[in-house]
């Protein structure tokens, strides 16, 4: 029936409120006579006084539509409203008065009380017809009916949820899920002390102590936050102190998200890992961010990944003149260029975009494309790093990060590029396994090459020599929250499925960040480099996977099935460290790690080898992978890479094809 009457043309809804207004006026007009008068003297009104009963509604009726009440959305109507039809009611009931005053006679008995009477009932009929209207076609009329008769709340099949934050955030939310079929508001939790035992939009306030208590009289099985301008470290404190309880927790997006049109109110989420972290971002400093950007030609390799897409969003709101997307696969390539030209369109910005597609393995083409167009800045971000994979691929590991990097690099000081960024990890610190131990070679191959200012390139004739003007920097840091291969998007889809949730470790500990935090200090310590440094991201404090994975159960309304708690839900199953894996991970090599003028990024002084002798190297490197011979390959990278330690045999795929017995 509901859904029938939202289908009438809206000239039919009008012309239907008018008629209902039209009796309830009527309707108003007698009771006020029979409030006044009795039984004894009840009228009728096709008999007594009938010219009063038409000209109430041919006053009235004008008046209402002059007040605006029959365009506004019935589903829609608030407090305004309601205002608009009590002073519309106050007018029409003023202008019958002086009606009767100037009409009556006196032949007539009409009663002085007539008026207030008639005023107080046409604001009982037609506002509160209004308001139930209004419920009835949003479809809380129950909810309604639940708040005066407490039986009827057992009838709703919604959902029960807590909204914790009453504020405007809160409120929104609340309206928002009133109009949606699947989730009923149950109560508030609020730490204002002026809310507490309140009432807020019809619900409870809770104090967030009062928890169990809300709990056990609602019955909600949701929390859901809404306080969308929290920083981390609230919101973490928040998420601590609802984790013991059974409930699943929710977040509302941030207000940005909201005013930008990405997504609604009541468009809930998944909390986000950041917020379990508890790191605030610090705000960015502009001159650090657009020193090597603002008007500049910017290169970004590896830009559909993980780091180099997000690097790119960073730079193209920094002043950039050309931003080259510089990525070996096409999808990626692909998304990332579409992505990127549509909000260059939509902010009108003055910036070329290139898709390149290209590989750094080809060090005639990164040279071409970098001479091409006068590249001033590059961030490097192209590598393999999926730890196992490239302990499976060892060869391949080692050309695409020692000698992609290194290609990159000299086509940089061949072309003339003024700066040149790595993107470094934390797995290059004393490492277990050939990405992190690949990557260090990188790191030293710019350390190396920051000492030149005449550089023979290798692989090239000796005659090539060419004069070096490029300063170099390498930033090293650890996971990114959201990244490719990153272990949260596995523990929600296991925990969607009911587990069991794989850790590789009980004791396995990662630091983690934000990808756009991430980007955004890659960004400003290349600003900070004099050439050669080695930079280090302040991480935080290292995580425990396995209680990250307990506490992303818990925030579910689930349980962890344990020894303890035989009854869980959701098991935690270790399955023991993967290839090249290391249970925990370090940011520096020695000790020896200075300051610098921002408060997130340190300087790493750390030991290299002269250009001379890594060029040695590269040739011993070049052979022994051109040949997949792994053991040379393994005694290369332990010999130079200080604190290479290899957990296990090799496990490169063609190597261990080739030790078997051949039948």
């Amino acid at each position: 029936m509901r859904h029938w009457f939202l289908g009438w043309p809206r000239r039919y809804k009008r012309i239907g409120q008018v008629c209902v207004d039209i009796v309830w006026i009527w309707l108003a007009l007698w009771l006020a006579f029979f409030v006044r008068l009795g039984f004894a003297d009840i009228v009728n009104p096709l008999t007594e006084r009938a010219w009063l009963f038409v000209m109430a509604p041919l006053i009235a009726i004008p008046v209402f539509v002059r007040s605006g009440m029959y365009r506004a959305v019935l589903r829609y109507t608030g407090p305004e409203a309601l205002l608009t039809i009590a002073k519309a009611v106050s007018v029409a009931t003023l202008l019958l008065a002086l009606f009767i005053y100037w009409y009556d006679d006196g032949s007539e008995l009409i009663p002085r009380s007539l008026v207030l009477n008639y005023w107080w009932m046409s604001l009982l009929l037609i506002g509160g017809t209004r308001v139930l209207l209004r419920h009835y076609f949003i479809g809380d009329l129950r909810e309604v009916g639940a708040a005066l008769i407490p039986f009827m709340s057992d009838m709703d099949r919604r959902e029960p949820v807590a909204i914790y934050g009453a504020g405007s955030a809160g409120l929104q939310l609340v309206s928002s899920l009133r109009l949606g079929k699947t989730m009923r508001p149950v109560a508030f939790l609020d730490d204002d002390d002026s809310l507490s035992n309140r009432t807020v939009a019809g619900l409870r306030v809770y104090k967030p102590r009062r928890m169990a208590q809300m709990l056990r009289e609602t019955k909600a099985t949701q929390v859901l936050l809404a306080v969308p301008s929290a920083s981390r470290s609230r919101r973490r404190e928040i998420l601590t102190n609802l984790e013991p309880y059974p409930v699943h927790v929710r977040t509302m997006p941030g207000l940005m998200d909201i005013a930008s049109g990405k997504v609604k109110v009541q468009d809930l989420q998944e909390v986000e890992i950041a917020d379990l972290l508890g790191r605030d971002p610090v705000e960015p400093d502009e001159a650090l961010f657009q020193r090597c950007i603002a008007g500049k030609v910017v290169m970004v390799t590896g830009a559909g990944g993980s780091i180099g897409s997000e690097l790119c969003r960073q730079i193209l709101h920094s002043g950039v003149k050309t931003l080259i997307l510089f990525e070996h696969g096409e999808y990626n390539l692909y998304k990332v260029h579409t992505e990127l030209a549509q909000t260059v369109r939509q902010l009108a910005l003055s910036v070329e975009l290139l898709p390149v597609l290209g590989s750094i393995s080809d060090a005639g083409h990164l040279l071409e494309v970098m001479q091409t167009w006068q590249v001033e800045t590059i961030y490097h971000a192209a590598a393999y790093k999926h730890v196992p994979i490239v302990e499976h691929n060892t060869a391949r590991g080692v050309q695409n990060n020692v000698f992609g990097t290194l290609n990159t690099a000299q086509a940089a000081i061949t072309a003339g590029v003024e700066n040149f960024v790595l993107i470094s990890t934390d797995k290059a610190v004393r490492p277990t396994n050939v990405m992190g131990a690949t990557k260090r070679l990188a790191e030293m191959a710019l350390q190396a090459l920051s000492q030149e200012q005449q550089v023979p390139l290798f692989g090239q004739a000796d005659t090539a020599v060419v004069s070096n003007n490029t300063r170099f920097t390498m930033v090293r840091f650890g996971n990114v929250l959201g990244s490719s291969g990153s272990v949260i998007p596995l523990f929600r889809e296991q925990i969607r499925k009911g587990g069991p949730v794989t850790v590789t470790h009980k004791d396995i500990t990662r630091y983690f960040m934000t990808i756009p935090e991430a980007a955004q200090l890659v960004i400003q310590a290349g600003s900070l480099g004099q050439g050669g440094d080695v930079f280090v991201l302040d991480m935080g404090e290292p995580v425990k996977i396995a209680e990250l994975a307990e506490k992303m159960i818990n925030l579910t309304g689930l349980t962890v099935r344990s020894a303890d708690n035989p009854n869980g839900e959701v098991e935690i199953q270790f399955t023991g460290l993967r290839p090249g894996e290391k249970l925990y991970e370090e940011l520096l090599i020695g000790d020896n790690v200075t300051i610098t003028g921002h408060p997130m990024i340190m300087r790493a002084n750390e030991s290299y080898l002269s250009w001379a002798e890594y060029c040695r190297l590269l040739a011993q490197l070049k052979t022994a992978s051109a040949a997949n011979d792994c053991d040379t390959v393994r005694a290369l990278l332990s010999q130079y890479v200080e604190g290479y330690n290899p957990q296990g045999e090799i496990v490169d795929l063609i190597y261990e094809q080739r030790q078997e017995p051949q039948h």
